[in-house]
């Protein structure tokens, strides 16, 4: 899924905001000297010209890890959406919900999570059956005879998982209409798997606190101090394997080399100890007949960590990743352990209050219908309909973007216009709501209940197999804060959730709003010409609709854009972003201002001269620019920067500002720059793809 960016067209958009909205989130207007810092030539650094005064005031609450505009805007949705748990909940207790209706499971669900006493009292308890289950495995058949009941976590088996493979319905690349099995390694317990390797001191020092982590919470669940620790160090050894068997994330990026469809039997030649049409059918997926193995190396060597670690390691390791993913429902020493371990990958200062953990608990169980009711609360049919033009008016600047390109050919410019023209569109909300009416919710039993609810989703995932894929489905939630394209699906999505200031404000000039929401609607429609994206069709199938020309042009102008990013850094001279793994977003930002830009510019040019009057001193071109930079201010603890780098691919803020408007002309002439500026990348070094 890919973080938002992107921003369309329209004058005419308004949207329909809830009561207070901007007093909730933050200051309305664009130009707020305060928040500015113009002893910072926007020339040489337009982030901190723009942004400079806000960063140097903000303040990250203890419980966070940073804010910025996305944290701002999240925090009020996610104010309304909890005020439907809070009210359901009140609801319920008042016996005036009817039992079993989606209002009574919203609210039961919230209470149970949120009687912490409840929970403490049952402390161990709900993790007990799991870990009988583990402690009767006694040989490496035993051991895959256990993976398909070891498959989910929530109190050992929802969320999280403690196999060290995923394995999972999803669409095939190649024929996207068909719902197949994909295959994928998984069950590392840090948060990459370049972590295991990498030699630098804060990386060390995270493997230690890791090994300590383990040992820690494995004598939560009765282990004594020197057997934890043996333990611990044993599961850092055999996660380390894995991870040395799994490919780096850079080396994923092209989908083919993911990309490996092969029977159930050919999948099972692979691992001879691991039957996998044995596992499909204990999990649901008797359908089954193919799967695509992304890393047909990862479980060749998995299968050989299957018979040669000790049963004993991996029963450790079944107990530790059953207490992980768990953590969260069992009594308050797990969820102490969980807090310290994120507080040394994330630098957070203290837990957040008990009523957020449970609002994404409940969120995570009943999404859809939290977020109807979230829609009738602050969304209307009107406003979809007019952000919908919206997303439709940035669709026919792109269009024209692509047939006005230099570099590409017509027949590959046809190619991607007929692609472009095929996007399906989901905007705000889903037409049909999906039901949750086989979900049983208990009151009272919140770990019972995370459980309850993972097997209800995969029960629901894994019946889709051998049927057509559902186009229809959405993946966000209305109130997410953020966008997505799916070259599978060839579609954008965008929830009622962005739709809000600081994207859209109904009340801005027309450059403020596409600088916001038209660069993020423009970037989720370039990810579908990104270097991963571009090698799916108008179908959503991986294949090469490319001339070899164009290709070869593109992967040049891509490489550009690899380079410029990996010279950045955060935190200091030496951490550096990672230019490849975060190659599509960039591209997806730089294409999102670039077709918003001249979007823009065509509504401006509609409107005649009086559209482009200044404002707070500013052009419109100018303001176009300043609110993509406040839409991407924030700040960070160290600590979650360098997690961001080392594992999201997203590069950070400062960089989604300067590193696209670095490179646009447009930017330049916009605000005088000129070669040689900072903020001038020299015309030889630039990507030029859009």
């Amino acid at each position: 899924m890919r973080s938002v960016l992107s921003r369309s067209t329209l004058l005419a958009l308004t949207l329909l905001l809830p009561a207070g909205v901007l007093s909730a989130q933050q200051d309305s207007r664009l130009v707020n000297p305060a928040n500015m810092d113009t002893t910072c030539a926007a020339c040489t650094d337009f982030y901190e010209y723009a942004n400079g005064g806000w960063l140097k005031t903000a303040k990250i609450p203890p419980t966070r890890t940073g804010i910025s505009s996305f944290s701002t805007l999240g925090d009020h949705n996610t104010d309304v959406a909890h005020k439907v748990m809070q009210d359901d909940s009140a609801v319920v207790r008042n016996g005036k919900a009817p039992a079993g209706s989606e209002q009574w499971k919203i609210g039961t669900y919230y209470a149970a999570c949120m009687d912490t006493a409840a929970i403490d009292v049952l402390g161990l308890a709900p993790l007990k059956p799991t870990l009988d289950r583990i402690a009767a495995i006694h040989s490496s058949a035993g051991l895959v005879a256990a993976f398909p009941a070891l498959r989910g976590g929530g109190g050992g088996r929802g969320a999280g998982g403690m196999t060290p493979f995923g394995v999972r319905p999803s669409a095939d690349p190649k024929n996207s209409s068909e719902t197949i099995v994909s295959a994928g390694p998984g069950g590392l317990g840090l948060p990459e798997r370049d972590y295991y390797f990498r030699t630098d001191p804060h990386s060390v020092e995270i493997r230690e606190q890791y090994v300590a982590h383990v040992a820690r919470t494995l004598q939560l669940i009765g282990e004594s101090e020197s057997e934890a620790q043996s333990d611990a160090d044993k599961i850092m050894a055999l996660e380390t394997a894995m991870a040395r068997a799994e490919k780096p994330r850079s080396q994923m990026r092209n989908p083919n080399a993911s990309y490996h469809k092969m029977t159930i039997a050919e999948f099972s030649a692979l691992t001879p100890h691991i039957n996998w049409r044995t596992y499909l059918n204990a999990v649901g997926g008797k359908a089954a007949t193919v799967v695509n193995v992304t890393q047909p190396d990862y479980f060749k060597a998995l299968d050989s960590l299957v018979t040669n670690v000790p049963v004993d390691t991996w029963k450790a390791y079944l107990r530790w990743h059953a207490a992980n993913s768990g953590a969260a429902t069992l009594g308050s020493a797990f969820r102490d352990e969980a807090f310290r371990w994120q507080q040394v990958t994330s630098g957070v200062k203290a837990p957040e209050p008990r009523w957020r953990t449970c609002y994404a608990a409940t969120n995570g169980a009943l999404g859809w219908a939290v977020g109807h009711e979230y829609v009738t609360r602050t969304f209307t049919p009107e406003a979809r309909e007019r952000a919908r033009k919206m997303v439709d008016n940035l669709v026919s600047a792109l269009r024209d973007r692509i047939n006005g390109l230099d570099w590409m050919s017509e027949p590959t410019k046809k190619q991607a216009v007929t692609k472009l023209n095929a996007y399906m569109r989901k905007v705000a909300y889903p037409d049909t709501w999906r039901s949750y009416a086989g979900l049983r919710v208990k009151p009272g039993a919140y770990a019972e209940n995370a459980v309850l609810s993972s097997e209800f989703e995969q029960q629901r995932s894994w019946a889709r197999v051998g049927k057509p894929v559902d186009r229809t489905e959405w993946s966000m939630t209305p109130p997410t804060v953020n966008a997505s394209y799916s070259p599978s699906l060839n579609q954008i999505q965008f929830p009622a959730g962005i739709l809000e200031p600081p994207f859209f404000d109904p009340t801005a000039d027309d450059a403020v709003n596409y600088g916001a929401l038209g660069a993020v609607i423009g970037h989720e429609m370039s990810h579908g010409f990104d270097d991963q994206g571009r090698q799916f069709d108008a179908k959503g199938n991986l294949r090469d609709w490319w001339t070899a020309e164009d290709a070869a042009k593109y992967k040049a102008s891509a490489q550009k854009m690899i380079d410029q990013y990996n010279s950045y850094t955060v935190i200091d001279s030496a951490t550096h972003v990672n230019g490849q793994a975060t190659l599509g977003e960039n591209i997806g930002d730089f294409g999102g201002l670039t077709v918003a830009y001249y979007a823009m510019e065509k509504a401006l040019d509609a409107k005649g001269p009086s559209a482009r009057k200044k404002i707070d001193g500013f052009t419109p071109e100018q303001r176009f620019f300043l609110s993509w930079a406040r839409v991407w201010r924030g700040v960070q603890r160290p600590e979650a920067e360098r997690l961001q780098v080392n594992t999201n691919p997203h590069s950070p803020g400062k960089w989604r500002v300067n590193g696209p408007l670095s490179i646009m002309p447009e930017f330049a002439k916009a605000w005088g720059c000129k070669e040689g500026d900072p903020m001038v990348r020299p015309d030889s070094l630039r990507a030029k793809i859009w």
